[in-house]
């Protein structure tokens, strides 16, 4: 069992939903050697790495954007949902303004309301029950806050691979900026 979680840990520190995790180089010439290439074609590579992480950061922080956007939709519709059940059967009547279109609005009575019409997107909407539609609501509005949570983690995990890879360009670099001096004082002595 202990051979299984290791394994499982060694894997996640590799990659993390698909983005692969940078290495740190604590001996420069050993890194080089692993590789197979010399220090120009290293910091191409490196640079590279780098650009494809940060457009990597630049579409999860599009999706937590969005995500950040629907949860409070969710939570206004959720309590949208619970003044409609709380109002049903008192007899008294909800007086609603609601958006008609872009900035143009209309008042509405609503009298005992057994259903509600909820927006599933690509321009569908279906009729639900105010349970059920409390119940759709409450599971979209728990998905979006653990995908929060796991975007959230996987920017973390990102931001580390970019400072870890910047780091190694500027090791790699200063060790070919020594190897040269090194060369070249040699060369004059």
């Amino acid at each position: 069992m202990a051979s299984s979680s290791s394994s499982a840990t060694a894997a996640e520190a590799t990659e993390r939903r698909g983005i692969p995790a940078a290495s740190f180089v604590e001996d420069v010439q050993t890194y080089l050697n692993q590789l197979g290439l010399d220090v120009n074609s290293t910091l191409s590579f490196l640079q590279e790495r780098l650009q494809q992480y940060k457009l990597v950061e630049m579409k999860l922080l599009a999706q937590q954007r969005d995500l950040q956007a629907k949860i409070p939709d969710i939570e206004k519709c959720l309590d949208v949902v619970s003044t409609l059940q709380s109002k049903k059967g008192t007899g008294e009547a909800l007086l609603a303004d609601f958006e008609v279109s872009e900035g143009i609005y209309s008042r509405a009575r609503i009298e005992d309301a057994d259903s509600v019409c909820l927006w599933l997107g690509a321009n569908v909407m279906l009729e639900y029950s105010c349970e059920e539609a409390n119940t759709l609501l409450q599971n979209n509005l728990e998905n979006a806050k653990a995908s929060l949570e796991v975007l959230i983690a996987d920017l973390q995990f990102l931001r580390d691979q970019v400072t870890i890879t910047q780091v190694t360009i500027a090791r790699v670099y200063n060790w070919d900026v020594h190897q040269r001096r090194a060369k070249q004082s040699t060369v004059t002595a």
